[in-house]
């Protein structure tokens, strides 16, 4: 299968070890209660999940978010100081980030720093999710102020401890300078339809596993080992797969659960704790 593009041929060794789940944004609370309540089940391999209440932070502090924010806290303080099971990849995650749109740069900083703020200040957010950013060169020196501002936000705030985490949603490969203006980027976004037969740009080889992230809709059961060899082949290290597909009035293929979830976590790190 064709899953690095160029001529070289790199095998990315050991990204098993750091793979994890990030989950893009699942629905609000209300809407998706199983959802966040199982993101804090002891040995969930989790990194991080994107909090987005409306396309931003909202006017005002939802209270129900408010809950589910305050719960992934509280399990993410368990695992980091020794009262949850031992399981390195969850301590070392269980992030909540704001999802901040930047609607591939046509929004002005101002705004997008106003709305950054409010998720610090109400929910407490460990990192930003840049969704829709751009992915030219021209776009580069605008997200490197961002990702710069928002850095120097989150080392003042009192919830990002061990440093904030923040993550390009460009859905695609984008100029590799971006590689170098935050923590991960997400790569791929998309369907297994597609997912199955990509290529992996060559110059990510460069970097160690993990600082990639792959979103994956309409994976069959039966094809998640697949699946998951693709990801581990390309160097991501946080992933996402779900067998929705978005279609029988699914409006978001990750707003909800796979049906899959249990099988899911546990081919990637350890079991679900009952």
């Amino acid at each position: 299968m064709p899953y690095l593009s160029g001529t070289g041929s790199v095998l990315r060794a050991g990204a098993a070890e750091q793979l994890g789940v990030g989950v893009p944004g699942y629905a609000h609370p209300l809407l998706a209660p199983e959802e966040w309540d199982g993101l804090n089940r002891p040995g969930t391999p989790l990194h991080w999940a994107v909090l987005n209440i409306d396309n931003g932070p909202g006017a005002r502090p939802d209270p129900h978010c408010l809950e589910a924010a305050g719960r992934l806290h509280n399990a993410r303080e368990r695992a980091m100081h020794g009262e949850a099971p031992d399981d390195t990849v969850r301590a070392s995650g269980g992030r909540l980030l704001g999802h901040l749109d930047l609607a591939f740069g046509s929004r002005p900083f101002g705004e997008l720093i106003s709305d950054a703020q409010s998720y610090l200040d109400w929910y407490r957010v460990g990192g930003f999710y840049l969704h829709h950013c751009p992915a030219e060169r021209d776009g580069l020196p605008a997200v490197r102020r961002l990702t710069g501002t928002l850095t120097a936000l989150l080392a003042d705030s009192d919830s990002a401890e061990g440093g904030g985490h923040l993550v390009l949603g460009h859905d695609g490969h984008p100029h590799p300078g971006y590689a170098e203006a935050a923590d991960q980027l997400v790569t791929f976004r998309g369907p297994w339809t597609d997912y199955r037969w990509s290529q992996v740009a060559e110059w990510t080889a460069a970097y160690e596993p993990g600082r990639f992230a792959h979103f994956v809709h309409g994976v069959p059961r039966t094809h998640l080992e697949e699946a998951m060899r693709i990801a581990r082949w390309q160097g991501a290290g946080t992933i996402f797969f779900t067998d929705r597909d978005g279609t029988r009035g699914q409006s978001d293929p990750f707003a909800a659960l796979p049906s899959y979830w249990d099988e899911f976590v546990s081919r990637i790190g350890p079991g679900i704790s009952e």
